[in-house]
Order: structure tokens, then C-alpha cells, then sequence
């Protein structure tokens, strides 16, 4: 009879009579063979926890760190997860030790045969809260069942995150939800890499004769005589002002008679440069595989005129693969900048290369994070452009000749931002935005004329908005768009007073238009308009995503390319939203700045470029 008692394992409400609690293993009661029911509560927190926060990931949110324990906080749940199975969940040391050595080999392994897009973001957000969710749900399904509770887990846990070894990662939309591939499926860069030398072959040879309808009025290019871009009508990123605003164009209102009309459409690489338009001619930039390129599209057909290669691969988990700026076309040269740095002088007519240089030299600096994203400034023989760089190496102004270092200037070390002329009273200059605020710089000599602090944590890539002597600056999530308004005394001493800062209107990467005393743009991945005066919020409506805008101006209409790739045309109204007309025109995750000429609209995204004919009034 007291062998029998001694032998019978304590009852679970008395915990601390037993041996197995401590992880000692008990007097009949094998190392192997745990008899313990596990200690379930912790770990049905833990795992309630995590799902909340992968939950959290589909929720709009303001706050920078809220997004970043939603994304990272389920794997360091792995952590949480591993210190209560060793300390806290009543199994047995031999069934502990197989267990953290068998998760951490099993997810070891994984990791070491994932594709590679799948390394980095997409491991810590994806392939980790997978091995602990399952490995926790498993556990607590089969607490009870000592023998075979950790074999089930630990193949529950080879099965669940072996999925993630048959996927690809092209990027992240907006809200940060990955866009994924079976990993033997073409991505869509290699599906344009193949029908790349086809397109070649298909191109008009002698442009003289070939009939087409230019876009802006210029006459059939030919190439047997000299060709100016002088007079192009859109020859750089968002426009001439960069300020997305377009005059002389009214679009018509009724699509339902006559909707937009497609001319053409071609696949193009990753990238998410917008165009930059002249003399009939589209240039903008791709990748293809190693090589970043510079190509020039003939407007009225998408054919290949020209294009320029050179070995430079730029990718991320949020943007995928490609170049970031958009190139800006002067009357006889044409200038880019890569993801990786490469800035280039090339002839806009054939596509040579005049004169190379690189920021990371340059600069002294590694790319950012989500790659060197500058639209050049060319501006009194000068092509300027954000690096970042160290000391006095933030803005770099470089001699349109022959590409030799002009002068430089401090700036902030992080921004997606490009630089804009700007005039405020009789003195021009060059605004800059970055992570510490907006910059004034001396174009001739690089000096700060002024400068406004304002200090992000996070990331800038917006254009300052200058209407009279106010600057209308943003960054994405709790920090909103402020009003600045400079001013200068008789003394010729500089003043910046913030007028507001509202979180009314918190655009990420999305630039704003203004019309009438009003702005409009985007607060997260909902249109919206706020009072440019007050900074009062007038509406917010309109779930476009993570899209662009730009205003035809003479009639007081916004076009509104939405992210998965819908043309939207809207009233320009501080009433509410006059939603008047709407058209899919591209496919798939959509980001880069739409470009109008005339009644040719152009867009693109990473896998496809077309143009739509607009219905005017």
C-alpha cells in the first residue's frame, strides 16, 4: 500500500510537492517519459499576445512604435516563448532540452533554405511567428499528453514553416502586407527580362517615317537632325515646379460615354520612377536583372528608343528591386541618380553616357535604407542632389559639364525627399527636406540661408509645398504636416515661424496638392483635405491606399492614381469628396507619380507601363 501512494504523482493543485515541477525528474518518473500536465496558462497569453499583434498589422495606426511591435513583437514572443517552456512550463529537463534544441534546429534550417527575398524583414515578420504560434498552439492542444506532446510540436513546426520555403517576396504594399509568390513562379522582372528582346526587335528603326500622334505637339523625330528638349513639357519629377500641378488641361467629367482609352501598354522593370516627358519622348529608369537602366520609351507607342545600362542592383523587402528618382530632362542632357548612387549625364537623344559619379564615394556613405531616392535638381549649371553624407556632405551640387564637385553642404542624413528651387522674398535658393527639418541653401556657393528644425525618428520622401512665404513640410505616421512661414527683416536676417503642426493630415510617401486655400492628399491611406490656413481638417475620405495625386489647376480637378492602379477623378472641393469618375489603367501595387500631357496620361508601376488618351472638355 505505500509503495503504491508513493509511487501516484502528486495532484496538480499541490505543484510544489513534486520533483517534476523543479524539472527533477520524480522517483518513478523517467527523464524520457515526463508525467506532468503542462503549466498552460502563460503560454495561452503568450500566444493570445502574439495573434493580437499579427492582428494589429491590418489596423491603421499613428504611432511609429506601435507598427514596429505589431511587425517585430511576435518574434521576440519567440524569446517570451522559449523562457517559459525552460522556467515555467513544468516538462521535464530531457523533454526541455530536446525542445529548444529541436525548435531552434528546425528554424534554423528553414531560414538557411528560404529564398532570399524571404531573408531579413520577411523572417523576423513572417517565418518566426509562424514556428511560435504553431509550436505554442501545439503544446497547449496536447498539454496533457506527456509522451507525445513535443514530437507533435516539432513536426507541427516543420510542416507549418516549411510553406515559407515554397514563397518569394516582391515587397510590401502600404500597409504592409507582403506580396508573395510560389518561389518556381517568373516574378514579374523576369517575365519582362524575357520578352525584353522581343520588344527590341519590334521597335520602330527610322522614326522619320513612322506615323504617330505626338503627345505635345512636336513634330515626327528626326534623328538626322539636332533634336532640342527645351521646351519639354514635363521635364522632371512631379512636374516643372515639382509641385504636381498641371495648367491648360480639363478632363472631362462624364467617363461614362467616354471613358479613357488605352493607346498602349508594355511590361517594364521594377522601379518607382515616375517619367519624365519630351519632344515625343517618355524616359524614366528600371531594373533588368544586375544592371540598373535608363530607358527612353517613344510616347506614342511605348517602343524602345534607347537605353542605358550599368551594373548596380538595388533591393528591399518594403519596395522590392530597383531605382527610386526620376530623371530630369534639361534642352540637351539628360540626369539620373540609382538606388545604389549612380548619378549620370546621359545624351537624351541616343542614350550615351557623357559623365558618371558615386554618392557612396562621394558621400562617404553607405546606401539608406531604402536607397538613394533623389530626382536630380539641375539648376544654373549645377545638378544638385540629397547623399546624406557626414559633415558638410548632406547636398551635393555638381557642374553639368563635366560632372566635377561644385560645392557641398550639411544636411540630414536620411531622406527620400529630392531638392526644389524655391524663391521667398528676391532670393532664390534650394529647399531641402531630411530627418532634421527643411534646409535653405545658396545655390552658387551651398551656404544655409535658413534652416527649420523639426527632428523625425522616422523618414522623410515628400516635396516641401511653397505657396507665397509659406512651406508646407510632412512626414508619415504621428508627425503630420506643418505650415512654416519665413520672413525676412531689413537687416536681411532670416526667420522661420511654425504657424501649425496638425497630425489632421499625416502623409507617408505621398505627395499633396494645393488649390484654393486647401491641401489635399493623403492622411495614411485615406484621402483627405485640410485648411491650409489653419491646418483644420475639412474631410477625410476616399480609401485610395498609398496613391499619388495631381491637380489640373484651370478647372480645379485632382486625378488621383490610386495604389492598385485605378485612375480617380475628383473635384477639387473643401466641402467633401466629389468622387466624379473612376478607371483601372495598370495592375498590381501602384506608387509612382502619374504624368499628364495634354490629353495623354502616362503611368507605371514595377511590372507595367501604358498610356491612356483622356477624355477633355
Amino acid at each position: 500500500m505505500s509503495s503504491e501512494s508513493e509511487a501516484t504523482p502528486t495532484p496538480s493543485g499541490d505543484p510544489g510537492a513534486s520533483d517534476a515541477t523543479l524539472g527533477v525528474p520524480g522517483e518513478n518518473e523517467t527523464e524520457s517519459q515526463p508525467t506532468r500536465r503542462l503549466r498552460r496558462w502563460p503560454a495561452l497569453i503568450l500566444l493570445v499576445g502574439i495573434l493580437g499583434l499579427i492582428a494589429m498589422r491590418t489596423m491603421p495606426t499613428e504611432s511609429l512604435m506601435m507598427m514596429m511591435t505589431a511587425f517585430l513583437g511576435p518574434a521576440v514572443g519567440g524569446a517570451l516563448m522559449l523562457a517559459w517552456w525552460c522556467f515555467a512550463s513544468r516538462a521535464g529537463v530531457k523533454e526541455k532540452i530536446v525542445g529548444v534544441i529541436g525548435f531552434v534546429a528546425i528554424v534554423g534550417i528553414a531560414i538557411a533554405l528560404l529564398d532570399d527575398t524571404m531573408l531579413g524583414m520577411a523572417t523576423l515578420v513572417m517565418v518566426i511567428p509562424t514556428a511560435v504560434v504553431t509550436f505554442l498552439a501545439a503544446l497547449l492542444v496536447f498539454a496533457s499528453r506527456p509522451g507525445i506532446r513535443l514530437p507533435i510540436a516539432l513536426v507541427a513546426v516543420t510542416v507549418f514553416v516549411s510553406y515559407w520555403e515554397t514563397q518569394q517576396l516582391e515587397g510590401l504594399t502600404g500597409r504592409f502586407q507582403p506580396e508573395l509568390l510560389w518561389r518556381w513562379e517568373p516574378t514579374a522582372e523576369e517575365r519582362y527580362l524575357a520578352d525584353l528582346s522581343q520588344r527590341r526587335s519590334s521597335a520602330p528603326t527610322d522614326l522619320a517615317e513612322t506615323e504617330v500622334d505626338r503627345t505635345d505637339g512636336a513634330e515626327a523625330l528626326d534623328q538626322s537632325q539636332p533634336i532640342s528638349f527645351a521646351s519639354a513639357p514635363w521635364p522632371a519629377f512631379r512636374g516643372p515646379e515639382r509641385n504636381g500641378t498641371l495648367h491648360g488641361v480639363r478632363v472631362s467629367e462624364d467617363w461614362q460615354t467616354q471613358q479613357p482609352k488605352e493607346l498602349w501598354r508594355q511590361k517594364i522593370g521594377p522601379g518607382w520612377s515616375s517619367f519624365a516627358v519630351g519632344n515625343g519622348r517618355l524616359f524614366t529608369q528600371e531594373q533588368r536583372g544586375d544592371e540598373e537602366a535608363v530607358v527612353c520609351l517613344d510616347a506614342d507607342s511605348g517602343a524602345i528608343l534607347w537605353d542605358a545600362s550599368y551594373p548596380s542592383r538595388f533591393w528591399e523587402a518594403i519596395g522590392g528591386a530597383g531605382p527610386r528618382a526620376t530623371p530630369t530632362l534639361t534642352a540637351d542632357a539628360l540626369y539620373t541618380l540609382g538606388a545604389d548612387g549612380i548619378v549620370l549625364r546621359i545624351n537624351p537623344v541616343d542614350g550615351q553616357e557623357v559623365w558618371r559619379r558615386d554618392l557612396k564615394v562621394d558621400a562617404q556613405r553607405d546606401a539608406p535604407q531604402w536607397g538613394f531616392a533623389s530626382s536630380p535638381l539641375v539648376v544654373d549649371q549645377k545638378v544638385i542632389v540629397h547623399a546624406g553624407g557626414s559633415d558638410n556632405l548632406g547636398v551635393l551640387a555638381y557642374d553639368v559639364g563635366d560632372g566635377h564637385l561644385v560645392w557641398s553642404s550639411p544636411s540630414g542624413d536620411h531622406s527620400y525627399s529630392s531638392p526644389q528651387q524655391a524663391t521667398f522674398g528676391q532670393t532664390s535658393g534650394i529647399l531641402m527636406m531630411t530627418n532634421t527639418g527643411v534646409d535653405f541653401i545658396d545655390i552658387q556657393t551651398g551656404e544655409m540661408v535658413w534652416q527649420h528644425d523639426w527632428k523625425v525618428d522616422n523618414y522623410r520622401a515628400l516635396q516641401p509645398l511653397v505657396v507665397d512665404d509659406s512651406v508646407y513640410i510632412a512626414t508619415a505616421l504621428q508627425d503630420g504636416t506643418r505650415r512654416i512661414v519665413v520672413s525676412q527683416s531689413e537687416d536681411g536676417d532670416w526667420k522661420t515661424e511654425e504657424a501649425w503642426t496638425t497630425r489632421q493630415m499625416k502623409p507617408d510617401f505621398n505627395d499633396f496638392v494645393y488649390f484654393n486655400g486647401n491641401l489635399y492628399g493623403f492622411d495614411g491611406s485615406v484621402f483627405a483635405c485640410i485648411d491650409a490656413e489653419t491646418g483644420e481638417r475639412q474631410w477625410k475620405r476616399g480609401r485610395y491606399g498609398n496613391g499619388q495625386v495631381l491637380l489640373l489647376a484651370d478647372e480645379g480637378q485632382l486625378l488621383i492614381l490610386s495604389e492598385k492602379g485605378e485612375i480617380v477623378l475628383a473635384n477639387a472641393s473643401p466641402d467633401r469628396l466629389v468622387e466624379l469618375a473612376k478607371h483601372s489603367v495598370v495592375e498590381g501595387k501602384t506608387w509612382n507619380h502619374p504624368v499628364v500631357v495634354g490629353d495623354r496620361l502616362f503611368v507605371r508601376n514595377a511590372k507595367e507601363v501604358a498610356c491612356f488618351r483622356l477624355p477633355l472638355q
